[in-house]
């Protein structure tokens, strides 16, 4: 019986490969603008760094993560989510002595085990940006700013922008004291995870996909009625400058986000026509992270923007992406002796930084020019016995069929040359 890949997962083919060149290159892009550089963590950290850094009520880590014992016993994760990962890099590495800010960005899959569905797989890939060491809230617009920009980029539109504070550990407590009142009548209703997740941190209700719970929060207190008069002011000053830079926004107060480490700004980015999932992208600051993770009091900010579901919504909307494969030139033999030729010619012309190929089936003549219709090729340069024996080799063009020959030694520069004026 074949073996089929894993459910929740996606083979990208060879001709989906373009797609994905176009996004990232459209990222670095863009990162490079804002002046953020790109870091590559490991597939795999150890179990505590997500335990510790995303929160052990989260749905993250009480249900998604993908964590095993290796040989020596240890419990290591694939990485559910960029953040974490990046701050401990961010401390194993001594980033901070470079001076401050830090500002990073990363491609990469995550894995979290979840009931697959459009927009939603086991192994997803995300582009992140990270950015330590201030508490600017212009900070904070700058990495919204980053995320729209992006996706503008892309040419995607409808996007909207919820936004919303969540406060801090001194205003924190008032909320969990009101949210708890207000929940304990409804402790026999609500979803057993939300029942254990009561006491230990009752936010996380606002984050459950429970129609029943969700249902019951929608009149709950929201954290915004108890801001401190710093988180208060942080908050108005993200809108202020949200404004300032024309990014229309929706205040959403029951907006959590998925992770314990959010503190004061959490934003998410919804678009229409991928399925259930109509989130594309979020984050938020969590500046009690470095410090959780046993670094020094180091702010921070990110997102996580989710490229598979960016792929499916420019996918929605007709937007039309770059194709893969395809060659400059394909070489066609034709007889006796032609081989060798070809062989050389080959080399000249990869040399010469031209995409090149040849049939390597003993394809017939006829056989070969289907070939490299189907590849595709621009070029076909075909070696047969006579025009061999004059030095020269025909050269069509397969859009319109035009063809010439053209004499050996000249194959490649007129090859260059017809590429620089457009084939």
């Amino acid at each position: 019986m074949l073996t089929s890949r894993p459910r929740g997962t996606e083979d990208i083919l060879p001709e989906q490969i373009a797609n994905w060149y176009f996004l990232e290159e459209i990222a670095r892009q863009v990162c490079s603008l804002y002046g953020y550089q790109e870091i590559r963590t490991p597939l795999f950290e150890h179990t505590e760094l997500f335990n510790r850094g995303i929160g052990d009520t989260t749905d993250i880590v009480e249900k998604e993560m993908y964590t095993f014992n290796d040989r020596s016993g240890r419990s290591l994760t694939l990485r559910p989510e960029g953040t974490a990962p990046v701050v401990r890099a961010f401390l194993e590495h001594g980033l901070e002595s470079r001076g401050l800010p830090v500002k990073l960005f990363y491609f990469g899959p995550m894995f979290r085990y979840g009931r697959p569905q459009a927009g939603r797989l086991r192994q997803f890939h995300q582009f992140g940006v990270e950015a330590f060491g201030s508490r600017d809230p212009a900070l904070d617009a700058e990495i919204i700013a980053l995320a729209m920009d992006f996706y503008a980029r892309l040419g995607l539109t409808g996007l909207e922008l919820h936004l919303n504070s969540v406060g801090c550990p001194e205003c924190r407590p008032c909320h969990h004291q009101e949210l708890k009142k207000y929940l304990r009548p409804y402790l026999n209703e609500v979803c057993p995870t939300c029942q254990n997740r009561f006491e230990r941190n009752p936010l996380r209700i606002f984050d459950c996909k429970s129609p029943i719970c969700q249902e019951i929060v929608a009149a709950a207190p929201t954290i915004t009625a108890c801001l401190c008069t710093d988180c208060a002011e942080h908050f108005a000053q993200v809108q202020a400058y949200l404004k300032e830079l024309g990014l229309a926004f929706k205040l959403n107060e029951h907006l959590v986000r998925g992770l314990d480490y959010y503190t004061n700004t959490a934003f998410e980015i919804m678009v229409a026509g991928i399925g259930a999932q109509s989130a594309i992208g979020g984050g938020g600051r969590y500046d009690g992270l470095v410090q959780s993770l046993g670094g020094k009091a180091v702010p921070g900010i990110g997102f996580g923007l989710g490229l598979d579901r960016a792929l499916l919504a420019l996918e929605a909307q007709g937007r039309e992406l770059p194709r893969s494969g395809g060659v400059d030139v394909l070489v066609v033999t034709a007889g006796t002796g032609t081989e060798t030729a070809a062989v050389r010619l080959l080399a000249l012309l990869r040399a010469a930084g031209l995409k090149a190929d040849r049939d390597y089936l003993g394809r017939s003549l006829k056989a070969q020019m289907k070939y490299a219709n189907r590849y595709p090729a621009r070029l076909a340069l075909i070696l047969g016995e006579e025009e061999l024996g004059r030095g020269c080799a025909a050269v069509r063009h397969l859009d319109s069929g035009r063809q010439q020959e053209v004499a050996l030694e000249k194959i490649v520069s007129y090859c260059q040359q017809e590429k620089e004026r457009g084939w």
